[in-house]
């Protein structure tokens, strides 16, 4: 099997839909030899910040000396993102040779598996045939129902944050979220929390309680001196003397960070390579600076929370107004959205990202009118970036290109068509 015949075959089975439970999953591992059980896991599930802290306590692990596997998704650029060791992703022939031992083995099982599933167990294979020391898995969606939780006593679990986000499926209150994401949660296993509203809070309390496992909430009054700017971020840590710096810039970094930091001790790593770690990881699309001149930054912000502390980073870079480019999921809340660029926005260009449930340009930029900002219905990327690039570059302001990850690529690469970068 070639790599590309390994993708078709994946865009295949993904054209089946996704259905969350874990017996498919379960019937795969099994026919593949249960590979997942020969490995030792970081599991890690949140509304927001999950790929931003697999980035860096990741980046911690291999600075320790461990060989570290990581699980995230989506991928922003390249396919086989979404798996990778020691911050390389897996290459063409691996990822082929898998999905070729795989496919029959899914296609033996009655009730065959989703995309998803596929790659959860190809991850699994990947991280074994690697050695890794370590994998630092991420959730798709949820916790409780995702492909993720075949597995059985992970060294940690970590939920970095509960909002609102894709209620159809995981309820309509953040209680019911988090009990979503705190079914990750196993017996006797510790579970660390970034600062979480009191209501979901108790539940995931609750959840740890009867599962006799060790719950930590972090706490952020133990961050001090937060200082952002386009370079990144430092900022103080209770328990530590001197500053901790991030590469990865946004005001919400910090916090994630903190997470990571609380992490790290739990897991015994030294302070040496959280500082090394930290200061070495690189994630894409998260307030990440494309070009600097003229300044062009990315965030994948894709719900209200995300789009907010975009909004707050941007606020904290830049003290005037910016050119958005924006595009969004029909199925996201993308009016509260609105609500939020709008006070840095002085013009908004809106596209349609390449997903078949991309909202219409014409309905975003007429939700952006409501607020009283101009706003243009640009439906193809390419048209969208060349037109807020103008527009920035004439009024001396950044361009904040902000929305669903879905639309990263064809940003890049137009940035790339017109300056270069």
């Amino acid at each position: 099997m070639t790599y590309e015949e390994a993708l078709a075959y994946i865009h295949h089975v993904s054209r089946l839909g996704s259905r969350p439970g874990l017996s498919r999953v379960r019937e795969l591992c099994a026919l593949a030899g249960d590979p997942q059980k020969e490995l030792s896991f970081v599991h890690v599930a949140g509304t927001n910040g999950k790929g931003s802290f697999c980035s860096m306590l990741s980046s911690v692990l291999t600075a320790s000396g461990r060989r570290v596997g990581t699980f995230t998704s989506p991928y922003v650029y390249r396919f086989n993102e979404r798996m990778s060791v020691d911050g390389e992703p897996i290459g063409d022939s691996e990822l082929a040779n898998i999905i070729e031992k795989l496919r029959p083995l899914a296609e033996s099982m009655e009730d065959t598996p989703t995309e998803f599933e596929l790659l959860t167990v190809a991850g699994f294979e990947f991280f074994l045939s690697r050695g890794c020391d370590i994998v630092v898995l991420e959730t798709g969606l949820g916790g409780r129902l995702d492909s993720t939780n075949i597995i059985e006593s992970p060294l940690l679990s970590v939920i970095t944050g509960i909002d609102y986000d894709h209620t159809a499926l995981l309820g309509a209150t953040l209680e019911k979220i988090a009990a979503e994401k705190a079914g990750i949660i196993k017996a006797g296993c510790p579970v660390l929390c970034a600062h979480i509203p009191e209501g979901p809070a108790g539940v995931i309390k609750e959840k740890a309680r009867l599962s006799g496992s060790e719950c930590i909430f972090i706490n952020n009054s133990d961050l001090s001196k937060i200082n952002c700017t386009l370079d990144g971020c430092s900022f103080k840590a209770s328990g530590y003397e001197k500053p901790f710096e991030i590469s990865l810039c946004g005001v919400y970094q910090p916090g994630n960070a903190l997470l990571v930091i609380r992490a790290a001790e739990l897991l015994g790593i030294d302070e040496t390579s959280v500082r090394e770690g930290l200061s070495a990881a690189r994630w894409r699309a998260r307030f990440e600076v494309i070009s600097r001149n003229p300044t062009v930054i990315f965030d994948g912000g894709h719900n209200p929370q995300g789009v907010s502390a975009a909004v707050a980073s941007a606020r904290a870079v830049y003290g005037g107004k910016y050119a958005v480019l924006t595009g969004v999921m029909a199925d996201k809340d993308y009016t509260d959205m609105a609500s939020a660029v709008s006070q840095i926005a002085e013009a908004v260009f809106c596209t349609v990202p390449d997903n078949p449930r991309a909202l219409n340009s014409d309905a975003l930029a007429d939700c952006y009118r409501r607020f009283g900002i101009y706003a243009e219905s640009v439906p193809q990327v390419f048209d969208a970036v060349r037109s807020a690039l103008k527009y920035a570059k004439e009024k001396e302001m950044p361009l904040l290109c902000l929305g669903s990850l879905y639309m990263y690529r064809q940003v890049r690469d137009a940035l790339t068509d017109l300056l270069g970068v």
